[in-house]
């Protein structure tokens, strides 16, 4: 099913989180978690919901997400406990397929863009399966971080290549 951001008029929760990897931003519609941030300034972390989500109503610091913010902090710093959030997924219908294969990579694993591509039934497309996983909107809950350049060489992460390189660390136990 295909949402975008710009059709959704609801209120939007959402609080702020700090772990080890920086600030984190937790957002929350009616259906679910729909945005999960990482940084190092809350206020770019706000200004980049305000500009995925514009016509939402935004209510922050709402203490009932406390519990939920806990908990993907909880999974960034001990990814083996594993996050079984309820999520509010919007994107193109391309967008949702590339997601939903990278929530089926195992966790400590990587797998290359075109390898998703592939998995998608696009072998062609790696370079839009390169686009979608900037684009997603939940780092850790859609493991982006866990796709990479076939080479083996660094490749880009929405929330930056240290903090990607330290989330396949803790998953790999190094």
């Amino acid at each position: 099913m295909e949402r975008k951001a710009a059709d959704i008029g609801s209120a939007i929760r959402y609080a702020f989180g700090i772990c080890s990897l920086g600030s984190i931003l937790v957002a929350v519609s009616p259906r679910g978690v729909c945005a999960i941030s990482l940084g190092d300034d809350p206020e770019a972390l706000l200004r980049d919901l305000r500009e995925r989500l514009p016509k939402a109503r935004r209510i922050g610091g709402d203490s009932a997400l406390e519990p939920l913010v806990a908990e993907v902090v909880g999974f960034i710093e001990a990814p083996a406990q594993g996050l079984g959030l309820p999520l509010d997924i919007r994107g193109t219908a391309f967008q949702y397929r590339v997601w939903r294969a990278l929530r089926e990579i195992p966790s400590g694993r990587q797998v290359s863009y075109g390898e998703i591509a592939r998995r998608i039934g696009a072998p062609k497309a790696a370079r839009a399966v390169a686009r979608a996983c900037a684009a997603n909107p939940m780092a850790v809950a859609i493991p982006c971080h866990r796709v990479g350049r076939a080479d083996g060489h660094r490749s880009g992460y929405r929330w930056g290549i240290e903090r990607k390189e330290a989330l396949l660390r803790r998953e790999s136990g190094r």
